[in-house]
């Protein structure tokens, strides 16, 4: 007990060590946020082939822009799961710029009597994610992925309208949905149910941080 009435602040050599720190962990998520931006690269990139390879003739097949879904989705979960690796570097930064930059620009004062600090150093002892996979696959769709989707998505039926020339019949519709030995009106439920699926992702994720950052800031000791 006296060691812990006398821990009041922070040394001068503890303050720098605590700046370098800090400048780790920046670099830490500005390498992770790279990460993430390049597998969104390669989404758009592998849509933008097989919207080419489609488009390329008016007899051209649309299954490119069907098989390119695939790969969009593998993309999407490498990134969500860079993005839980991401959010541990970002979460740690922030917490030391709330609670250790700010009030010292404030006020002068670190307000070590509020424990923040125990929070990180629990947070360095017990690392794990601070958001559960499917949080993450919802923010990437949110951010970024949604509208890749929503493009193929609008590229397919496009393709189906236009070529090789305009719809005149839904019986149309569905031949030239049609992949192989599967029916148009499978392929197109299933592209409907891809469609609605992420988009469900998408709101429950919106309203799971929502939550989450009401609990958070009654709480006041989460996080990330």
């Amino acid at each position: 007990m006296p060691e812990e009435a006398e821990r009041s602040q922070f040394t001068a050599a503890e303050i720098g060590a605590i700046a370098h720190l800090y400048r780790g962990e920046v670099y830490r998520s500005t390498i992770w946020r790279t990460r993430l931006d390049t597998t969104t690269n390669w989404a758009v990139v592998t849509l933008g082939i097989a919207l080419s390879i489609s488009f390329a003739a008016p007899g051209a097949s649309p299954l490119p822009l069907v098989l390119v879904g695939v790969l969009i989705i593998l993309f999407l979960v490498l990134e969500a799961r860079r993005y839980r690796y991401f959010n541990v570097w970002r979460a740690r930064c922030r917490w030391m710029e709330q609670n250790f930059y700010a009030p010292m620009l404030i006020e002068g004062d670190l307000h070590l009597e509020e424990n923040w600090q125990e929070v990180l150093a629990n947070d360095y002892l017990r690392p794990n994610y601070h958001i559960s996979f499917f949080t993450a696959v919802g923010r990437r769709i949110r951010r970024n992925y949604l509208w890749i989707l929503l493009i193929q998505s609008v590229a397919f039926i496009g393709k189906i309208v236009v070529h090789p020339v305009p719809l005149t019949t839904w019986d149309e519709v569905l031949e030239r949905s049609s992949v192989g030995p599967l029916p148009g009106w499978i392929v197109l439920a299933a592209g409907a149910l891809y469609v609605l699926s992420w988009t469900g992702i998408a709101i429950w994720s919106e309203i799971h941080d929502t939550r989450r950052a009401r609990r958070r800031g009654h709480s006041g000791s989460s996080m990330g």
